[in-house]
C-alpha cells in the first residue's frame, strides 16, 4: 500500500536548522520525486521551523515561496538545511536547501507571516477567471463516491501509469463537456485515500493536473499519423525549473477534502513552457496563485544515469 500524503511529506528535525525526510517511490514520476511532493515537503520544513526554532516570531504561515529545481531528486532520504535570512516583526524569510547523497538539488526562499493577524486594505479589483470557471459540482460527496455527476468525471486510464506513479495518488475530476480551451485545465482534486489536504498540500496541488501538452501534440500530428490518443505517444517528462507560490488564504486546521485547480498555459517554445495556476476552495475563493517555468523532454532524461561531474546529473 502506498504511503499517505502525510507520510510522503513527513519531516523530522535533526537539529535547530536541519530536517530529514524520506521520499517514497510511490510518489515519483519515473525515478524523480514529484515536484509537488518536494514543494509540499519544503513547506512542511518551513512550518516546522517556525513552530519550533522560530516560534518566538509567531509567524506560522508561508505567504510566498520561490523554488529552483537545480537537479533531479529521487526516492529515498533527503536532508533540508535552513538559513534564517531576515527575521522581522511582520514577515520573516528563510532559505531552504534540499540535498541527497551530497548533491544540492533544490533551493527555496519562503516568507512567513501570521495570516490570521494581517490587517490593511482589502479592495475589490474586478478580476474574474477568464474563461469563466465551469459550474462547480452540485454534490462533492456524491462525486467522491461515484466518480462522476452530470457535469464532472474522474479521469481514468491516464498515460504511462507505471511511470507516473504520483498521479495515481489523486483523483482528478474534469468537465464532462471538455476543457474551455486547449491551453486551459479545470479540475476538482482530492487525494485517493480520502485524507484531507493540509495547508502544506497547497504546494502539491499547485503542481498536479492532467498534462495538456500531450493533447496539444495530438492536435498537431501530421496527416496520416496513426497516433490517436495520448497513451500512444512516447513518454514525455516535464521537469519544473522554477515554481512560485503566493498563498492568499489559510486552510482550516483540519484541512479540506477538495480543491479546485485552474491551470492556464501561454506559450510552449523550443521545449520550454509556462503554467499559471489558481487554486480555489469549495467556496471558489482564491487559496493560492502559482507560476511555473518547465521543460518538456524525452522521458529517458528522467531515468538516465547521473553524470560523473561535480554535483551529479543536472536536469
Amino acid at each position: 500500500m502506498a504511503p499517505t500524503f502525510a507520510e510522503a511529506t513527513a519531516v523530522k528535525a535533526t537539529g535547530s536548522h536541519t530536517y530529514a525526510a524520506h521520499f517514497p517511490s510511490e510518489w515519483c514520476i519515473g525515478s524523480v520525486t514529484h515536484g509537488g511532493v518536494v514543494t509540499a515537503t519544503i513547506l512542511r520544513v518551513a512550518s516546522t521551523h517556525f513552530r519550533t526554532t522560530l516560534a518566538a516570531q509567531k509567524q506560522p504561515h508561508t505567504i510566498t515561496l520561490h523554488t529552483e529545481f537545480l537537479r533531479r531528486t529521487s526516492a529515498g532520504d533527503a536532508t533540508f538545511t535552513v538559513r534564517d535570512v531576515k527575521l522581522g516583526r511582520q514577515t520573516s524569510t528563510i532559505h531552504v536547501s534540499l540535498s541527497q547523497d551530497g548533491r544540492e538539488e533544490v533551493v527555496a526562499y519562503l516568507t512567513h507571516a501570521d495570516m490570521d493577524a494581517e490587517k490593511g486594505y482589502s479592495l475589490e479589483t474586478g478580476w474574474r477567471p477568464d474563461p469563466p470557471l465551469p459550474a462547480k459540482p452540485v454534490n462533492l460527496a456524491k462525486l467522491a463516491a461515484d466518480g462522476e455527476d452530470d457535469d464532472w468525471v474522474v479521469l481514468k486510464d491516464l498515460p504511462h501509469p507505471k511511470l507516473r506513479k504520483a498521479v495515481s495518488r489523486v483523483n482528478m475530476h474534469v468537465p464532462k463537456c471538455g476543457q474551455a480551451s486547449p491551453n486551459v485545465v479545470d479540475e476538482w482534486l482530492r487525494l485517493e485515500t480520502g485524507e484531507k489536504f493540509p495547508f502544506e498540500a497547497i504546494g502539491f496541488v499547485a503542481d498536479m493536473w492532467p498534462q495538456m501538452i500531450e493533447n496539444l501534440v495530438l492536435r498537431e500530428q501530421p496527416e496520416g499519423k496513426t497516433v490517436k490518443k495520448s497513451n500512444d505517444l512516447p513518454w514525455l517528462w516535464y521537469p519544473t525549473l522554477v515554481l512560485n507560490l503566493d498563498i492568499k488564504k489559510v486552510l482550516p486546521p483540519e484541512g479540506v477534502e477538495w480543491l479546485h485547480v485552474r491551470v492556464l498555459m501561454k506559450q510552449i517554445k523550443n521545449g520550454r513552457y509556462d503554467y499559471e495556476v489558481v487554486v480555489f476552495d469549495e467556496a471558489e475563493e482564491v487559496v493560492a496563485l502559482s507560476h511555473h517555468v518547465a521543460l518538456v523532454v524525452d522521458g529517458s532524461r528522467n531515468t538516465a544515469a547521473r553524470g560523473k561531474g561535480e554535483g551529479g546529473s543536472k536536469i
